[in-house]
Formats: structure tokens, C-alpha cells, sequence
């Protein structure tokens, strides 16, 4: 059997640190683009989990399968429904993205869609869809406005895009991060040591991945036979009404599982203004692993995104699109890895 690449192999090959390697992999900051870049090609010479397929699936690695004319000096357009600031994953995958698709010739220009467009299911003033020749969106959620999207008839991609219930896939390519996988394993973990009541905070109709990691807590804890209450569970984002539900609960449950760090953090506040805390009254987890999962006190037991794959797969996606338009539409979903930290009562060497 092939044994698998580690972040210590890279380093040992490059005389470098396994830390150096892990902030090239993970996207970092603190590093020079001289030496991301040497960290990144060998990885993928040695096939490390994440780039294990880019010397196996034609068209994957940009910068190999596609010329650096190929662009032309078109846009690749990012629409997107809110401000990515730097905590949200996506704004280190787009960082990323950028510097892939300008090398091939591509601009990339954002266009913020706001409620009023949403509204009134009108483009952008910025946007021509002329100029474009994909349509990258992110944070584009509102089902209705994602179908107008895709009725302009130009290559798009969704990272994430609007629950999908009944109503099936939108006819574009999807990229998503792996939702269910590592929720599970969070849970069936929580479970055994005896954490029986665990409360899941977060809308699961916001978008996909929500859907996902809501759906992957139920199943684990029903295929578990350990029963769900309702009352200890907020199916809000929003942070008042977070911050309400959890004064007006009874009774707190073990832990609170969080759709996302965000709302963690708003969970962690709202436990600290009725005298609780992390982890010695009730436990917490969020997902992303945002920067600030990690400055908070007690550090965030999270789910963490690689960010660099998705940038990847992003730019295999929309321009082996915009070659071959009549491609079958396709879904990529990227590795994520839970990280074990104090606020369920861990510590970083607890993670294998």
C-alpha cells in the first residue's frame, strides 16, 4: 500500500518546518509567496491528501492544464449577498482564487448584490453580464435570485448556494465543503464520553451546508438512539434572538452545536450573560475554524476548511465551463477536518 503523504514528509523534503508547511497548506498568512509556492508544488508532486488528484483528473491545476493567455482580460465575476470580511472562509479561498485566475489572463471584480436588488430580483449596477465570462457566487442564498443567475445562460459556480429541499439542484457547478462527515464524527465523539443532550443553534434553511450539518446532527443522533430536544435547540442566526432563547431555556443542554463560528461566538456571550461558561457548564463547538475560533477564550472547538482546495477546484470548475459549456453539471465537495479545542474540554495534542 502507497503510504500516505504528511505534513512532515513535505517539510523534511524542503529542510523546512512542519509549521511553515501547515500555514502554506492552510493558507496563512506570515509567509512569502516564494515560499507558498514552493510548500504548494511540492505537495502536489507528492501527492498529499489534499493535491492528490491534481496529477490524476485533467484540467484540475490551472496553472498546468490552461494557458496563461486563456483569459483574454475578461471578468470572472464575484456576485455575492455580504461583505466577506477576513474571518470568512471564503476571503482566503478567494485571495487564492485571484491569484490563480490572473495569472491566466482573467480580471476578477466583485459585485455586492443588496437587499433591493434581491427584492427586486435586479442585477448589480456594476455587473454587465457582457463584460463577464463566468459568474462566481458566494453568499447567494435567496433561491429565486440564484435561479435568475443561471438564466443569464454564462458558466457559474456556487460556493454553497440555497437549501435545496424539494426543489433540486440549480443548473450550474457546485462547490461545497464536506458537511456531514466530520459533524458526525463530532457527535458519535460527544456521545461516547456521555454527552447525551446536545442542542443544535443555527437555521438550517439559511443555505446548503447548514441543511447538511443540521441533517448530519439528527441522523447521528438518531442512528444513536439518543433523543433531540427541541426546546434546548435555536433555529436562528441571528444573534438577539439567540441571546433570547438561551436566557428563556429551563434547562441548557450538555452542548451547543453551532452552524457556523459565528454563531458560536453569539452562543458564548449569550452563556456569559446569564453567569454560564465554556466549558464547565455547558460544552461548544462551531464550524469554519475562523480566526477568532482560535483568539477567543476558551479556544473554539471547531471544524476547519481547507481553504486552498476549494480554491483549486473553484478554478477547475469555471474554466473547464467556459471551454466546454456542455459539460454535465457537477458538484465538488472538499475535505474538512475537526479540531478538538478547550471549549469541549480539549486540548490541541487530543487531535489525531
Amino acid at each position: 500500500m502507497k503510504k500516505k503523504v504528511t505534513i512532515q514528509d513535505i517539510a523534511d523534503e524542503l529542510g523546512v518546518s512542519r509549521n511553515t508547511v501547515s500555514k502554506a497548506i492552510n493558507n496563512c498568512s506570515g509567509l512569502a509567496d516564494a515560499t507558498r509556492e514552493r510548500i504548494l508544488q511540492k505537495a502536489v508532486e507528492m501527492g498529499y491528501k489534499q493535491f492528490s488528484y491534481f496529477n490524476t483528473i485533467s484540467g484540475v491545476s490551472a496553472s498546468l492544464n490552461f494557458p496563461r493567455e486563456a483569459g483574454g482580460g475578461r471578468e470572472i465575476a464575484l456576485l455575492s449577498a455580504k461583505y466577506l470580511s477576513h474571518s470568512h472562509f471564503a476571503s482566503l479561498m478567494l485571495d487564492r482564487f485571484q491569484q490563480e485566475v490572473s495569472e491566466l489572463g482573467y480580471t476578477m471584480n466583485t459585485h455586492r448584490i443588496r437587499e433591493e436588488h434581491l427584492q427586486n430580483r435586479i442585477l448589480p449596477a456594476t455587473f454587465s453580464p457582457e463584460r463577464a465570462a463566468a459568474i462566481l457566487c458566494v453568499e447567494v442564498f435567496d433561491r429565486p435570485y440564484a435561479e435568475m443567475i443561471c438564466a443569464l445562460g454564462l458558466p457559474t459556480l456556487f460556493v454553497d448556494a440555497p437549501a435545496v429541499f424539494c426543489q433540486g439542484l440549480l443548473p450550474a457547478d457546485h462547490l461545497y465543503m464536506e458537511n456531514t462527515a466530520e459533524i458526525s464524527k463530532f457527535v458519535g465523539q460527544m456521545l461516547r464520553r456521555g454527552k447525551k443532550r446536545i442542542g443544535f443553534v443555527g437555521d438550517y434553511r439559511h443555505c446548503q451546508s447548514f441543511f447538511e450539518r443540521y441533517t448530519a446532527f439528527r441522523a447521528t443522533m438518531l442512528l444513536n438512539k439518543a433523543p433531540v430536544d427541541e426546546s434546548q435547540c435555536v433555529r436562528s442566526n441571528e444573534s438577539e434572538e439567540i441571546k433570547a432563547r438561551i436566557q428563556s431555556m429551563k434547562e441548557l443542554p450538555d452542548i451547543f452545536l453551532c452552524a457556523n463560528d459565528f454563531i458560536a461566538l453569539d452562543v458564548l456571550q449569550a452563556l456569559r450573560d446569564i453567569g454560564k461558561s465554556v466549558p464547565g457548564d455547558v460544552w461548544l463547538c462551531g464550524f469554519d475554524d475562523s480566526p477568532e475560533s482560535r483568539l477567543i477564550s476558551p479556544p473554539l472547538t471547531t471544524v476547519h476548511i481547507h481553504t486552498q482546495i476549494m480554491a483549486f477546484s473553484a478554478v477547475q470548475l469555471l474554466l473547464s465551463r467556459i471551454k466546454e459549456p456542455n459539460l454535465d453539471y457537477r458538484t465538488i465537495v472538499t475535505q474538512t477536518d475537526l479540531i478538538l479545542r478547550e471549549s469541549t474540554g480539549d486540548k490541541p495534542e487530543d487531535n489525531p
